[in-house]
């Protein structure tokens, strides 16, 4: 190893990915791997001193963060999560952008210490870049708890970068990273970095060319981009058009055209050969690992990645979240419904006070005020039990193996195998899970995993769901504290994911065919969860972001609702009639027109759903609170309700169009009304279809 680099002429790009800064402020990127814990390090240096917007022209989150040290002031770039500047999605490439083209004044490479070896691909190619580089060797406590040790003074003189142990979470060597940043930023580290150097092969290739590129003088490193000319696909070139202006882009085209490179993934593959070799070799000299502890890891994998074991313990873990979902969010939500229907109380004695007319009392307060405490009552407490176990497992490195043990199904399905991950963040919100589809890399896979998203049913229909397997599938009437509730759930999700396995295969043989993309699965280690930071990110970032926007659509429909409830034509509301117009459809299908109606009143948000049933079975022009599930259930079977009404309702809740919010998303996601109507229309006609065959089979059978 053992290169001069001569650093990147600024002169040479647009100003269109400049970062703006305030005077005398640098810019540094994190970047890193996923599962690196970057997130965490970009948290602990910036603290509450960070916001979040879009970069320009991407649905890519951009966070950045400010902190000072040494009487300087940084801007920190939290960037996408990546393996490779080669990388084709979305994220990934933004990540790479920045890294060759924006106005950084140095970038820390975070990388895993306890699987440091996969980790240094990208420091590598990030080296060939900038000479203004930090690695950051992160979770240094993982790898004293499974015993690897690192000689980090040996590697730091082996790639001539500085390099810093950190725990993030712990906040340890987050100030000495600090000092190697601004050590960067004061020119100490200049000259020192070294640069791998290939086989005997690549060079010659590499040198056949840089006399060439350097006469071009494009004002870019003429190594690194010999190198782009020899091993580069169309994206690379794209992203230069970009954000290099057309003197040098032209300069760069025409090198192109005369080198015109016939084998240029077969090159790639051989500079991706080499540094895998380099960072084996790094490996083996200076990092010692605990050959127990990891044999002790690869032992809890067998078993929860096993053919045979792997999907029934999923199952069986799903059961149980949901058991204790149902059951613990029982209490809290008895409790927060009484204090915010004793503020209801309050309010009415306030308008009664001002002699208010009835109108306003019935519109603001029980249509209004009445739906948006039973959204929060209801939907509120198991939120925030659901978020935090889902949280534990994403934190303790279950989740990824999730995703492996439901890979091959994708794979089958012609879908991606991380469509597994965005289906697990459905369970909270569909509208999360759509827009946790950006981590899928094919565009074509992407919309497919967005459009099937609606089939995991999400936190506002588990209350509908759950009260109706309480009532009708509990094995002995109404018993308290059954699994049978929950098995009958989880049997129902199942169903949900294998219809959402047969529409992606549907999808990808008609509207988009395609070969179906491969990627890199890394399975994280296993880490014991930091539970201060599990409530924040499940409680604030999940729980709280959710619940305000299904009360944003709630709200205006409580009050729609009480409208039309309340606005007769006749002698019939307008809730009555559309009841009746939709009943004779409905009862084809298994239904009654209440309950289809529910269902089209419900659209703003699932949750109140179940309320507006109540309200018009009772025919009380406003919403109410069922006293218990016993209560309840006599005015679902006084109203005609059978096994097979409970049975087509739960499925039809399974299997209906997505709520306002997903629909939204979804729109925003993919940019075409074509998708989001796609997306209503192939849940709601399979939700009809399903029913009516239920309907049919059992009229005939019995």
């Amino acid at each position: 190893m053992g290169l001069t680099y001569k650093s990147v002429e600024r002169s040479s790009f647009k100003d269109m990915f400049n970062i703006e800064k305030e005077e005398g402020q640098y810019i540094i990127g994190l970047a890193g791997n996923p599962n690196t814990g970057k997130s965490t390090v970009f948290n602990s240096l910036t603290g509450l001193h960070q916001h979040t917007g879009n970069w320009p022209g991407k649905t890519v989150v951009n966070a950045r963060g400010e902190f000072s040290h040494k009487d300087k002031n940084y801007s920190l770039i939290d960037l996408p999560g990546t393996y490779s500047i080669f990388s084709s999605s979305v994220e990934e490439t933004v990540a790479r952008d920045f890294i060759c083209y924006a106005n950084h004044d140095a970038v820390i490479v975070v990388a895993d210490a306890t699987c440091l070896e996969r980790n240094l691909l990208l420091l590598f190619q990030v080296m060939e870049i900038t000479d203004d580089i930090v690695f950051c060797i992160n979770l240094i406590d993982e790898a004293k708890k499974k015993n690897i040790s690192i000689d980090r003074k040996a590697i730091e003189k082996e790639l001539g970068v500085p390099v810093v142990f950190t725990s993030a979470r712990d906040n340890f060597g987050l100030d000495e990273l600090k000092d190697r940043v601004y050590d960067v930023i004061c020119g100490k580290w200049k000259n020192k970095k070294k640069t791998l150097e290939f086989s005997e092969d690549i060079e010659l290739k590499v040198q056949s060319i840089k006399s060439l590129v350097e006469k071009a003088d494009t004002g870019l490193n003429s190594r690194w981009l010999s190198l782009r000319l020899l091993d580069s696909d169309d994206s690379i070139f794209s992203s230069m058009k970009q954000y290099i202006n057309d003197e040098t882009f032209s300069k760069i085209i025409d090198l192109r055209d005369k080198i015109n490179s016939p084998n240029k993934a077969e090159f790639r593959e051989m500079i991706m050969e080499e540094s895998y070799k380099l960072s084996e070799k790094i490996k083996l000299k200076y990092v010692k690992e605990d050959d127990l502890k990891l044999l002790r890891d690869k032992k809890i994998d067998d078993v929860i990645t096993s053919k045979i074991f792997g999907i029934p313990l999923m199952m069986l873990l799903l059961a149980c979240v949901l058991w204790i979902t149902v059951t613990g969010a029982n209490i809290p939500s008895e409790i927060l419904s009484n204090f915010l229907f004793g503020i209801e109380a309050k309010i009415t004695d306030l308008f009664v006070y001002l002699n208010a007319p009835d109108w306003l009392h019935g519109s603001l307060v029980l249509g209004l005020y009445r739906t948006l405490a039973w959204v929060v009552s209801v939907m509120l407490p198991p939120m925030a039990i659901f978020f935090p176990m889902f949280t534990l497992l994403e934190d303790l490195g279950y989740l990824p193996r999730v995703a492996f043990n439901m890979d091959h199904m994708f794979k089958k399905a012609c879908a991606h195998g991380k469509q597994c991950l965005t289906m697990c963040m459905g369970f909270g919100c569909n509208a999360a899970g759509v827009v946790g589809c950006r981590i899928i890399e094919s565009p074509r896979e992407r919309i497919i995993a967005i459009v099937t998203n609606n089939f995991v049913p999400c936190n506002g229909r588990f209350p509908t769901l759950i009260a109706i397997a309480t009532i009708f599938f509990s094995g002995t009437v109404l018993s308290k504290g059954s699994i049978f509730p929950a098995i009958t759930v989880t049997l129902f999700i199942i169903l949900g994911i294998m219809i959402t396995l047969a529409c992606s295969y549907l999808l990808s043989k008609t509207l988009l065919k395609g070969v179906t993309s491969s990627f890199t699965l890394e399975l994280p280690p296993y880490r014991v969860p930091k539970i201060g930071r599990v409530l924040y990110t499940s409680l604030i970032d999940r729980t709280i972001f959710v619940l305000k926007r299904a009360v944003l659509f709630a709200a205006p429909a409580g009050l729609i609702t009480w409208i039309c409830a309340n606005v007769y034509i006749g002698d019939l509301s307008i809730i009555q009639h559309i009841s009746q117009f939709l009943d004779p459809f409905a009862k084809v299908i298994g239904l009654d027109g209440v309950i289809l109606m529910a269902f089209i009143f419900g659209l703003p948000a699932n949750e109140i759903v179940l309320p507006i049933l109540i309200m018009s079975y009772l025919s009380t022009g406003h919403m109410i609170e069922f006293d218990s599930l016993e209560s309840l259930a006599k005015v679902l079977t006084n109203n005609g309700w059978t096994a097979l009404t409970a049975f087509n309702t739960m499925l039809f809740c399974l299997l209906h169009w997505p709520c306002s919010t997903t629909l939204w998303t979804i729109k925003q996601e993919t940019g075409s009304i074509k998708w989001t109507v796609i997306a209503f229309l192939l849940p709601t006609i399979i939700g009809i279809a399903l029913c009516f065959v239920t309907t049919t089979l059992y009229r005939l059978i019995f």
